[in-house]
């Protein structure tokens, strides 16, 4: 465990806080409604890229500056400012205050629009920004270079690994309580649709039939033109028996971040964990609790399961922030898939 510290006189700007992976959905914007915090209480992760100003547009990088960057399709514009932002919760913040003349946003909260809005309490150096207005994931990134990170109290944990993933780790549920889906699968489907586009060399692929079907079938389906399918998809990974396949939908890990690998030559597809959890090796609870002798196996039959409202949309941006920054979306082929997203960004490609 560590907490973070002012960089300039030491207070302590964190609780104790332990490093996990960066969500895809980090970056994510998503409907008008208010978003829960990115992270879970007690975690951290570190943004490796560039974040904040100043900005460059794609007119003014260019291809080879931008490859170098590990980008390489066009973005609107690349961040040059500072790698290393750290996320937290905003309930694991302390000692901090807002800067009232940054407080701006767009609609019903801050989405840090004018830079770093909180300040250290202690000594009223700008430290972070808090960002909550709708559409954001709610979070507060501190800036690189005015914070550092100390030892604090508490053991660490340590990391699961792939049998105990299985077991312990809880998935995400994939309704929302108004009917839709949620965002963070909207998220981890796009960015995984985006790495399954790259391993299938431009072939069709074939899904089993249900959950992946239903999340990445329609998508695939518009994205690739009629004709048969060459290779097969699966889900694959920890508690699941081997399949044959060409390509394996797999669990990225939520601590550390590395790829489960399939065995035998299959090629891996990252998804979120709880999301993959979810899809994979779903728990079926009782919806409503129960005592004495109710039989295991038999469900009361209210409420009803959520069902969605509509067909699942993976998202489009989370997808081609994703595409934009794999080295496949070069071949011609996957690059007019990019682009056609990328020139008609208020359709529904999906």
């Amino acid at each position: 465990m560590g907490v973070f510290v002012c960089g300039r006189c030491d207070a302590v700007l964190t609780r104790p806080v332990e490093r996990v992976a960066l969500p895809v959905r980090a970056r994510q914007t998503y409907g008008h409604d208010l978003l829960p915090a990115l992270m879970e209480s007690g975690t951290y992760a570190v943004d490796p890229e560039p974040s904040g100003p100043p900005w460059r547009p794609w007119r003014e990088i260019g291809a080879e500056e931008a490859a170098a960057r590990g980008v390489f399709a066009p973005v609107t514009a690349l961040s040059f400012g500072e790698p290393g932002a750290v996320v937290v919760a905003p309930g694991d913040t302390r000692g901090t205050v807002l800067i009232p003349e940054r407080c701006d946003g767009y609609c019903i909260g801050l989405d840090g629009r004018s830079g770093p809005n909180l300040a250290c309490a202690h000594c009223g150096s700008a430290v972070a920004t808090r960002v909550d207005d709708c559409s954001y994931w709610q979070a507060v990134w501190f800036v690189p270079d005015a914070v550092r990170r100390v030892p604090g109290e508490g053991p660490e944990q340590g990391v699961a690994d792939w049998a105990a993933l299985a077991r312990e780790y809880q998935g995400a549920a994939p309704i929302e309580s108004n009917g839709g889906w949620s965002a963070r699968w909207e998220a981890a489907v796009g960015a995984a649709l985006a790495h399954l586009l790259a391993v299938s060399a431009g072939a069709r692929v074939a899904l089993p039939d249900g959950v992946m079907a239903d999340t990445f079938g329609r998508a695939l389906d518009m994205l690739f033109p009629p004709g048969p399918t060459r290779k097969r998809a699966v889900l694959a990974g920890p508690g699941l028996p081997p399949a044959a396949a060409d390509i394996a939908v797999v669990p990225r890990h939520p601590r550390t971040g590395e790829v489960w690998q399939p065995p035998g030559t299959a090629a891996a597809v990252p998804l979120e964990a709880d999301v993959w959890l979810s899809m994979a090796l779903p728990r079926v609870q009782l919806p409503v609790p129960v005592t004495g002798g109710m039989p295991e196996g038999v469900f009361r039959d209210d409420p009803l399961p959520p069902y969605p409202l509509r067909l699942f949309t993976p998202d489009r941006w989370v997808f081609l922030d994703t595409l934009a920054r794999l080295p496949a979306v070069r071949e011609p082929w996957l690059r007019e898939i990019h682009d056609r997203f990328l020139d008609h960004p208020y359709g529904s490609p999906f």
